[in-house]
């Protein structure tokens, strides 16, 4: 009987401590992820500087450990830079060819993506000399019109949209060689173009509706360019292949595809691509 009891006794205790081993102080917490740190150099097409500088705004405060610089340009500029070999962080193209582009020189990191959108209008100085109303006077001889070059991206949707026009029997199949002998200058930018028109070095250009910001707004007239020859701009946004800080790039990127970036850009005159 002893026995029996002495095993029973042996067998519980066993039976406790195997208990009392699976009690004991909880695992710790794996460490929270540390925070970025750092500059994140930003290249960005030239219409995205306001909209932009707001955003690095914004992250500054919310990330104290990361700085924002930016280098706005024409995305052809920008595209040929980073193939040079110009450190950067992020690309934001104007468009598709520019980023398409610079995946192909080997400067791209993971897919780009559609972060806004944009709409070229033409703008002509408020007191407007040239009295020109419509895209049709852009023809007229004597208008002193400026453009953005052809692998700048205004540029080249300027030039679609006169190829359009000119495929309508209401406008004439010259009309984009007519339009084009008014062509006074060849601007590195939009924003290059904005300002001839604003210091009243021209009589029109072709930007984006996100250009008309409150600063020249009272100093320029928008002329709608008609809705079945206009087109929409899809802005592109990545990382740049080994750039130096690739956390805080996506810090950036997922912030302006976020819907609270999203409103910044849309304040700025930009087509948001999430509701």
């Amino acid at each position: 009987m002893r026995l029996i009891r002495l095993i029973c006794l042996l067998v519980f205790g066993a039976l406790m401590g195997g208990c009392g081993a699976s009690t004991g102080a909880p695992a710790p917490a794996a460490p929270a992820s540390p925070s970025p740190q750092g500059e994140v150099v930003v290249f960005a097409a030239a219409s995205l500087t306001d909209a932009f500088k707001e955003i690095g705004q914004v992250l500054q405060t919310r990330y104290p450990g990361l700085t924002f610089s930016f280098n706005f340009a024409a995305s052809s500029t920008l595209r040929t830079q980073l193939a040079q070999g110009a450190r950067a962080d992020v690309f934001a193209s104007a468009d598709e060819r520019n980023m398409r582009g610079a995946q192909q020189d080997g400067t791209i990191a993971g897919d780009p993506l559609v972060f806004v959108r944009n709409e070229p209008v033409i703008v002509v100085p408020a007191p407007n000399p040239a009295g020109i109303t419509a895209l049709k006077d852009l023809a007229r001889p004597g208008v002193r019109l400026v453009l953005a070059g052809r692998d700048v991206p205004i540029g080249g949707y300027a030039r679609q949209i006169l190829q359009n026009a000119a495929r309508n029997p209401d406008y004439g199949a010259d009309f984009a060689d007519r339009v084009l002998a008014n062509v006074v200058s060849e601007e590195p930018n939009v924003r290059a173009s904005l300002a001839k028109v604003v210091l009243g070095e021209a009589d029109a250009t072709f930007v984006y509706r996100s250009d008309i910001t409150p600063d020249v707004r009272d100093r320029v007239r928008v002329v709608e360019v008609p809705a079945g020859l206009n087109l929409i701009a899809d802005y592109y946004i990545a990382r740049v292949k080994d750039g130096p800080n690739p956390a805080g790039a996506q810090v950036f990127i997922d912030f302006a595809l976020s819907s609270e970036g999203q409103e910044i850009l849309a304040r700025w005159g930009f087509r948001p691509v999430k509701p």
